[in-house]
């Protein structure tokens, strides 16, 4: 299908204001989401006559704070729901944020929201690392922990069941419990686990290299993430490229949404998508500081190096060293897909800032050029 920039700028309004998701909302909450969907954001009046260039800036913005403070807010509400039903069962918890809401790299407004709920009755470890080899963990449960997990899991969705009865409470999903509608102002995915120390973790003391343990109640069988690691990491190259990893994250991710619309689907994940541009080059995303369009340069010229060199690309890992990011010929495809869109995405944007007309051929060094010289007045 023919990408119609028109389309996409209504969607990425709509996604970012929260009108796509309007259905899944009570009353008030539409009301509030609507209300606030008649403020134009600032992005919109930087390149007013440019729709391309105005496509590219939205794309890149993070979501309003307001409305991931709500995110934020609704998760906990979850949590303090599940901490009172649990205590009365004896089941100790923590709860964490994972996800594209915690690397602040989501890109709706109503965007769901990972919650783990984290055992804490038993934590699981690594027995090479350093304090397993010093007998540093004593008191070994008596007890089978997954069964403890598959309990978790159970009374979790009888106590969200009861605590939310006008929401939709999905129990089915192997890994989390979803909750929608009613009362919550928020989708909010609710994902038991248990801690896993790692060897880095065991000596570092450091979260963020602890593990969690993931249920998928299926099988059943316990599944190793690293997301806090993922989140630091991210979080650290964001900082060295003052902020332009995470608006080149947020750019591939609206391209990749609305690529789907059109009839394209680009099988790369949100984490797949971030991982891949955690390689780009820093350096470039830094002069996105002064120039956002200097931004969709660099996302664009390091996706098409990866798609022309698909066993480089294969080489790559995610941040928190677990596996390889295109792990599959799926996803080497995604990769291809997705930089073909950002080709055609930043040969719009380069003409609409030289004034070219369609018939004048442009190279991809001219067109990475054009952008890292431009300069849209913030």
């Amino acid at each position: 299908m023919a990408r119609d920039i028109d389309r996409r700028l209504q969607s990425l309004t709509a996604r970012r204001m929260g009108t796509d998701r309007i259905g899944e909302l009570s009353l008030d909450s539409a009301q509030q989401v609507l209300a606030k969907s008649l403020i134009a954001e600032a992005y919109t009046k930087r390149a007013p006559t440019q729709r391309y260039t105005r496509y590219a800036l939205g794309s890149m913005q993070a979501v309003d704070p307001g409305y991931t403070r709500i995110s934020i807010e609704e998760a906990e509400r979850v949590g303090a729901q599940l901490k009172s039903g649990l205590d009365k069962k004896s089941i100790n918890v923590e709860f964490r944020l994972q996800g594209s809401v915690a690397c602040d790299v989501h890109i709706r407004g109503v965007s769901d929201v990972d919650f783990l709920v984290i055992e804490g009755r038993f934590y699981r470890y690594d027995t090479a690392g350093d304090r397993a080899l010093r007998s540093g963990y004593t008191s070994p449960v008596s007890y089978d922990t997954l069964q403890a997990l598959l309990q978790l899991r159970s009374e979790a969705e009888t106590i969200l069941i009861a605590a939310f009865p006008k929401a939709t409470v999905k129990i089915s999903g192997p890994k989390a419990i979803n909750l929608t509608g009613g009362s919550l102002r928020r989708p909010v995915d609710v994902v038991p686990a248990n801690w896993f120390d790692t060897s880095d973790y065991q000596n570092s003391g450091s979260e963020s290299d602890r593990g969690v343990e993931i249920l998928n109640k299926a099988v059943p069988e316990r599944i190793l993430n690293m997301p806090f690691r993922h989140i630091q990491r991210i979080n650290q190259r964001d900082t060295m490229s003052l902020g332009g990893l995470k608006k080149a994250i947020r750019l591939c991710k609206n391209v990749k949404a609305d690529a789907l619309d059109e009839g394209t689907k680009i099988n790369l994940s949100s984490f797949d998508i971030a991982s891949a541009l955690w390689h780009s080059d820093c350096g470039a995303l830094t002069v996105g500081v002064a120039n956002e369009l200097a931004i969709l340069a660099e996302a664009t010229r390091f996706l098409d190096y990866l798609a022309r060199r698909k066993n480089y690309a294969g080489t790559l890992s995610v941040p928190d060293g677990s596996r390889k990011i295109f792990d599959s010929e799926e996803k080497l495809e995604g990769l291809v897909l997705l930089s073909l869109e950002m080709d055609d995405l930043a040969e719009k944007v380069s003409r609409e800032q030289k004034k070219l007309i369609e018939s004048i051929p442009l190279l991809q060094e001219q067109v990475i050029d054009f952008l890292r010289k431009a300069y849209i007045p913030g």
